[in-house]
Parts: C-alpha cells; structure tokens; sequence
C-alpha cells in the first residue's frame, strides 16, 4: 500500500475520514478507524476557547492512543487567538494541527472564522503563519473552492499556506454558497495539486471505492477524504481499502452485522460520554445505519424516544427480524 508524509506522519493512500462538526467525535472516529480509514481529524475546536479555559474545548482535544493517526481542528478568525490556541495545543501533543477555512454554517462564517476566511487571503495566510510559529508539529488547512462561484480562489489560498508553512492542504471541491448541495468540482482539486508542492487532500462527493479510485485518477490528489458517505456506514473505509488493493468490491454488510457495528459504536459512545447523553447522541447514527431497511421509518420514529441501550438493543432485533 503506497503511503504519503505529513510531516513526521505517515498515512495510507486509502481514504481518510473528514472532520465534521457534531458527526465525527471519538466514538465515530474509532468506529472508522476500526475499519480502515487512513486518517481522521478531530471536530472543530474554538481558538477563544481554548485560550480562555473552555472545559468542552479542552476535552476535544484529548486524543486517546487509539485515534491514531488523528490530527486536532482549530478554527478562529483572529491570527493572534490561533497562535495562542496552537501553542496551548502543544500540551496535548498532537501529530498535526488542521486549520479549518472550509465550513460552511451560518454560526462559524457569521464570526469570520470558516470559509469566511476564503474571502481574505492575507488574513488566513496570518492565521497559517501564526499557527505554524507556534505549534510544535506539522500544521494543515482544509478550504473550499472558493467563497461563491465568482471568487475560485482555491489555488491562491493553496499557494498563501505553503509559503506560511502550511505541511498539507484539503480541497472541498465545492463553494461555501454550494454549502453541500449540487456537484463537487475536481477540477480545482487538480488544479490545487498542479499549484503546490505539499500534499493535497481532496474531499467532496467520494461516496464508494468507485468514486476513490475515480478522485485519485482525475485529481492526482495525494490523499482522499471521505464525509457524510460514512453516515451509518463506517465500512466504507473497509471497502475502499480492499477495492483499491485488489479491484474487487466487497459485498454489502448484511443486516445483523450492520446492527452489531450500530451496537458497537453506540457502547463506545456510551463509556466515552456515559448512557444518558449517549443514548442521545447516538440518535442521529441510529437512523442513518437503519437507512434503506425495510421499516426504517418506524424505527426512525422510536429511536427518538430511547433513552436506554437494552431499548436500542431491542429494536436491532426487531430491525434483523424485518429485514430477513
């Protein structure tokens, strides 16, 4: 299996899993882990609040030995909070610090942080130098395209974070106004690629070992990275992985197996952040892994109101027992 360097990193030219807001806490993360992904970044992590002592910040940033290799997100709009927040960073000890200049919500670009910064350059190149001065390994931005479909500026902000130091750059390869909707262009992805002598990581519309191997091909890229096609289906990784290595597409999970991965992953939760909360959490990833089964809506509609994972473990069977 061919490989790439971030830095002192090592990571499978497979597929990673992307960072996502709410989505890709540990449990997820290990859950993809477990079944092949190359890489993984932590959820976004507010610069203020870490350097001002926020308690929920600064439990994101416990990477346990086992998310390795999982690099830790920090977003922020002020060059001086990013500095600061990298250097707090250092005691946690990261593998890689990635900057997040590529999400989308209306919360995080309204504050200038996010793909807002898209729409000035110098002042994410800052943000990349300040980083990359005071973290004590590699650094890595993810951006979008562009900010709308008149300011591609993927290329220029790629340039800006090589000369600031930047070890890696991502490419969603759509805009902030396309948000997550219509068509991913791998074009600027290639294009990022033929611009930059640093890795490049493309990300957008990679939904089956397919589409892996296709990005690879058109883009170049060095790594891919793989969103919301993990919903509820952590295996992905697994399949990419084989895909690329033989040609062969693995078969589709059978139900009980996708019950006992949906089981797994909810224990995980469950030990990481205790049942109550969990069983809350878990809301979301239930219904995703349920998805397409026959009675899915029903189900959909219990999972609501569970509270108890003896509650969750009853509906896995009754999920089995319909889907025989």
């Amino acid at each position: 299996m061919d490989t790439i360097s971030i830095g002192n990193v090592r990571i499978d030219r497979t597929a990673a899993l992307a960072p996502m807001a709410s989505v890709a806490d540990k449990a997820y993360r290990l859950m993809c882990l477990k079944f092949g992904a190359a890489y993984c970044v932590s959820e976004m992590i507010s610069s203020k609040g870490l350097c001002y002592g926020d308690k929920k910040s600064a439990e994101m940033c416990r990477v346990t030995p086992q998310e390795y290799p999982c690099a830790l997100q920090l977003f922020g709009e002020d060059p001086d909070f990013m500095g600061r927040a990298a250097y707090k960073l250092n005691e946690y000890s990261p593998i890689i610090i990635d900057i997040n200049m590529g999400c989308p919500v209306p919360k995080i670009v309204g504050g200038g942080s996010g793909s807002a910064l898209m729409k000035d350059p110098a002042r994410a190149e800052a943000i990349v130098r300040e980083t990359v001065k005071n973290a004590a390994c590699p650094v890595t931005v993810k951006i979008r395209a562009g900010w709308d479909e008149n300011s591609i500026n993927a290329v220029e902000l790629a340039k800006r974070a090589e000369q600031a130091g930047a070890a890696a750059v991502a490419v969603h390869g759509r805009t902030r106004r396309q948000m997550y909707s219509g068509k991913a262009d791998w074009g600027i992805i290639r294009e990022v690629k033929q611009a930059v002598s640093i890795p490049v990581i493309g990300n957008g519309d990679v939904d089956s070992p397919e589409s892996c191997k296709a990005m690879y091909e058109q883009t170049g890229c060095d790594l891919v990275m793989i969103g919301r096609a993990t919903y509820g289906r952590p295996w992905i990784f697994e399949e990419v992985r084989h895909y690329l290595e033989t040609g062969e597409l693995l078969p589709e999970k059978p139900t009980p197996e996708r019950m006992n991965i949906m089981l797994e992953h909810t224990r995980l939760l469950i030990d990481d952040i205790g049942e109550e909360q969990a069983m809350k959490e878990m809301r979301h990833n239930v219904i995703w892994y349920v998805k397409g089964l026959h009675g899915a809506a029903q189900f959909r509609r219990e999972c609501a109101e569970m509270t108890e994972y003896s509650q969750l473990e009853d509906m896995a069977r009754r999920v089995v027992d319909s889907n025989i």
